[in-house]
């Protein structure tokens, strides 16, 4: 597999796990809810995490958490359009795409962005075709349900078969509608209608999906999964757990870590990175 991927107009470099950054502008994320919601908090805040070494910023304007109402279409572009402008005028970085919505995928690459990151997997109406279009590279995530409802009774026979089921039907979609291989990244979906047992199986094995050819992302960071291993502890004390998880992912072949706490993950990864080739 390439130790590389396309972005628009620029290379992602893979032999060693590299970070992206969490930049919500949203007022009702699960994390951070509201704190970037203005153009000049979005600001200040996407140059503190490519100071602290992201390579990629993740920029999403639809909360996706547990319980999270859909927003229109309309309403993503009109948050998500001005801040990837802003941060494409001033900085030199990667821009994620953290959408469903065809409009915004067309849109969004003209203005710069290098990636398409969804949490449905292409699986929205239109959404194949104008992915296609873009040229872009794109995370396929796994995702059982729909955000609203996730989290209420998520049930497999088997979690690591149906989610490698899932993202190889996912990719074999993505070539009938002309998008090459070399493009597609995957997700397993942590968090997004599992159970805490769900999550740590998939964790566990996830060098299993490596199979399919393709980089692996990972988004753990401040989630539920790890305020359950603490005993219930609040999203502001869940860093060390999120460190923890994102390292045992790196060393299991994840080469994307989607976090909020850029600085600690990079250094985390710069461990994993040292012992790589011994």
């Amino acid at each position: 597999m390439k130790q590389h991927i396309v972005c628009g107009d620029k290379i992602l470099d893979l032999s060693s796990p590299v970070v992206m950054g969490v930049l919500n502008v949203t007022p009702d994320s699960f994390s951070d809810g509201g704190q970037f919601f203005t153009l000049d908090a979005a600001l200040r805040h996407a140059e503190l995490l490519i100071n602290e070494g992201a390579l990629i910023l993740d920029v999403g304007a639809e909360s996706t958490r547990p319980q999270a109402q859909p927003v229109s279409e309309q309403q993503e572009l009109d948050r998500l359009l001005p801040v990837i402008t802003a941060i494409k005028q001033r900085f030199d970085i990667i821009i994620s795409l953290d959408t469903s919505s065809p409009q915004v995928m067309l849109e969004g690459a003209k203005l710069g962005a290098g990636l398409i990151n969804d949490v449905r997997a292409l699986q929205r109406e239109g959404a194949l075709a104008a992915a296609a279009q873009t040229k872009l590279a794109i995370c396929l995530m796994h995702m059982q349900g729909q955000p609203a409802t996730m989290q209420q009774q998520p049930l497999y026979d088997s979690v690591i078969d149906e989610v490698y089921a899932f993202l190889k039907q996912r990719i074999d979609a993505c070539h009938q509608a002309g998008i090459e291989h070399s493009r597609l990244l995957i997700d397993v979906g942590f968090g997004f209608g599992k159970t805490l047992t769900h999550n740590l199986q998939l964790l566990a094995q996830l060098s299993h999906f490596k199979q399919l050819q393709c980089p692996i992302l990972v988004g753990m960071s401040r989630k539920s999964m790890l305020g359950k291993i603490l005993n219930d502890a609040p999203v502001d004390q869940r860093l060390f757990a999120g460190l923890s998880a994102a390292t045992i992912a790196a060393l299991k072949g994840a080469k994307i870590i989607r976090t909020h706490d850029v600085k600690a993950t990079k250094d985390a990864l710069a461990v994993v990175s040292a012992i790589q080739h011994y």
